[in-house]
């Protein structure tokens, strides 16, 4: 009978929509359960388990541990599980027990490590094997997801555990790199992440995402022009800006002071400069704002564009903003270069959404200038 394991992290992505950020440590993930978020991990990992067994010729049993770290998922996916770890009951789970379970679901000789979570996740699964070779995907549930060793959507990481499953001979292992971001360089005014060590990762092209790659300083003369560009467009009204250092560095050539993680909005006044609405905004913050456009800019190396670190810009706020028609996408003409042809991909966690996301869009690249390029869930 073919074994795979799961652990579940199930306060991983906990922050995002209420502009949290990362939830490690118990106070943060308390205080983003007090702002009313609801719990998305334990969903995401269901989603992936039963993509794997839609395409598995045999449903394997699940190798996880109690509860929500892995058991309820298994269940809500139809699958056999058999519990090997137990947190108890009463307690918050941490990371702690997310390493333990990870050890314990490995040495029953699964065929695959399946882990939902984020790169603090990711970090604990490395720290965890402490240099055993064992298979290993990451289910996106996290908020950033920096790290190389995730699929680039839950289903998308049923569809690889399956691939390695039934054709384990002719899917190769690669090692992908575990990051986290670096927290020095944010104070800096930077977006980087920092090398942790590497995880074996079935290698299937296109269905497991890239590591983001460290952001540089835009040339003036190109983020002017797309700031030009913008303020074209738009004219007047409400601008939902998603963090990265292209955008901010586009509401700075704007005369606007903007966070570099949080999710701002500005509204744009003719002949002035823009005011700052709402610094660092969470989900519902944007559900009140009525029309506005939102303006995104895709992760370096990864080509993400919604579902990492944004989160906040979730399928009911883009909707209730405008939708399709009032989404602005910005990318310098080197960054979306160094993308090599990949698409800018989608994980909002809405199918539909994705689906009338998907397909050739305009990129605003310069005053005047933009290429079509696709997008893909």
């Amino acid at each position: 009978m073919t074994r795979i394991g799961l652990v579940v992290n199930p306060v991983a992505g906990l922050g995002g929509r209420v502009g949290l950020g990362g939830t490690d440590g118990p106070d943060r993930a308390r205080a983003a359960l007090a702002r009313g978020a609801r719990p998305l991990a334990g969903a995401r990992a269901a989603t992936a388990l039963a993509e794997l067994a839609a395409r598995a010729g045999r449903a394997p049993v699940v190798v996880t541990a109690a509860g929500p770290l892995g058991a309820g998922p298994v269940a809500a996916a139809g699958l056999t599980g058999r519990v090997v770890y137990d947190a108890g009951t009463g307690r918050d789970t941490s990371a702690a027990d997310t390493a333990a379970a990870v050890r314990a679901v490995v040495a029953e000789g699964v065929e695959l490590l399946l882990f939902a979570g984020g790169d603090g996740t990711a970090r604990d699964v490395l720290g965890a094997l402490d240099g055993v070779r064992c298979p290993v995907l990451g289910v996106p549930t996290g908020v950033k997801m920096h790290s190389a060793v995730f699929a680039v959507n839950p289903r998308a990481a049923g569809e690889v555990a399956a691939a390695w499953l039934e054709r384990a001979g002719a899917v190769r292992l690669r090692d992908a790199e575990v990051m986290d971001r670096d927290e020095e360089a944010l104070d800096r005014g930077r977006v980087a992440s920092r090398l942790f060590g590497w995880l074996a990762v079935p290698d299937v092209p296109v269905r497991v995402q890239q590591r983001k790659t460290g952001s540089t300083a835009a040339a003036p003369e190109a983020v002017g022009g797309i700031a030009a560009e913008v303020a074209e467009r738009v004219g007047s009204g409400l601008l939902v800006l998603g963090p990265g250092t292209t955008t901010r560095a586009v509401a700075a050539a704007l005369g606007a002071d903007t966070s570099l993680t949080g999710v701002d909005v500005l509204a744009l006044r003719p002949g002035l400069p823009p005011r700052v609405v709402v610094r660092e905004a969470a989900e519902a913050d944007l559900l009140t704002l009525g029309p506005a456009w939102v303006v995104l800019s895709p992760i370096g190396g990864q080509g993400f564009l919604l579902g990492r670190g944004n989160q906040q810009i979730s399928p009911r706020a883009l909707r209730a903003t405008g939708g399709r028609e009032r989404l602005l996408i910005l990318c310098t003409e080197a960054k979306l270069a160094a993308l090599g042809g990949r698409p800018l991909l989608l994980d909002t966690g809405d199918d539909a959404l994705d689906a009338e996301l998907s397909g050739h869009r305009p990129v605003i690249t310069g005053r005047r200038s933009s290429a079509l390029y696709r997008l893909a869930g």
